[in-house]
């Protein structure tokens, strides 16, 4: 098949269906190892199986808009100081974010769900991501950064949360959809792949991000990972 993933591929068609089918069953995707194992093919194929599949799950990059009520969030992925080898150790008094890889997201309530590995989460980096995904006049809600200060002034609706002071919900303002997507990649992520490196965080993101985008839909999520990877790759420049 010219110009998808399946080109130039030794690895036969009924186990790229094969595999592309497991990683759609599970709820929280399964490991190269143990898709090796299940399609019986070698560590290395599945691992590129793998990873050319969860390529083309990408979600957000394609322009996506989110409108109506929006929750805008950051979080941070990577493991505790205290369980790192010595030698990966930021410091041995390290805490909190220190040496973790922060992501940012959003999410309509009710809709869909984007998530981006950013540099770090200063107004300058996260707010062009707001004004590039989220439609003017959306309210959005967020905890109390200061990053959000902007928002009104941007043209949009802007309620806090102050997660601070120990206040998770007050009226309608409140984070908690996204933040359960937070736990839930970080829940498979810990439980299935041990640890990611950022190298390749933004394709597990995505993974999560497809997967939670169509849990309402009544078709087989293989349907969905059938119908993205048999896409064809744009040629290259």
């Amino acid at each position: 098949m010219r110009g998808t993933i399946f080109q130039d591929s030794a690895t036969s068609l009924k186990l790229w269906f094969y595999a592309a089918y497991i990683m759609s069953a599970t709820r929280c995707g399964i490991s190269a190892k143990q898709l090796g194992r299940e399609i019986g093919v070698t560590y290395k194929t599945a691992w590129r199986m793998f990873n050319l599949i969860r390529k083309m799950l990408h979600e957000g990059t394609d322009g996506m808009k989110l409108s109506g009520k929006v929750e805008i969030d950051e979080s941070f992925y990577g493991g505790k100081e205290k369980n790192k080898h010595q030698n990966k150790k930021f410091s041995d008094h390290s805490k909190g974010t220190v040496g973790k890889q922060p992501v940012w997201g959003a999410v309509e309530r009710g809709g869909r769900v984007l998530a981006r590995v950013v540099d770090d989460t200063k107004a300058l980096t996260v707010l062009p991501h707001v004004r590039e995904h989220v439609m003017p006049a959306s309210m959005i809600f967020t905890d109390e950064a200061y990053i959000y200060e902007p928002l009104t002034g941007l043209g949009y609706g802007h309620k806090r949360v102050h997660h601070a002071a120990k206040v998770y919900v007050e009226g309608d303002a409140h984070v908690n959809t996204l933040e359960g997507f937070w736990s839930l990649t970080k829940n498979g992520i810990r439980g299935v792949y041990r640890s990611v490196s950022t190298k390749h965080l933004q394709m597990y993101l995505d993974e999560y991000a497809f997967r939670f985008n169509r849990r309402g839909r009544q078709s087989p999520m293989f349907s969905h990972f059938l119908g993205r990877i048999m896409r064809r790759i744009p040629a290259a420049a």
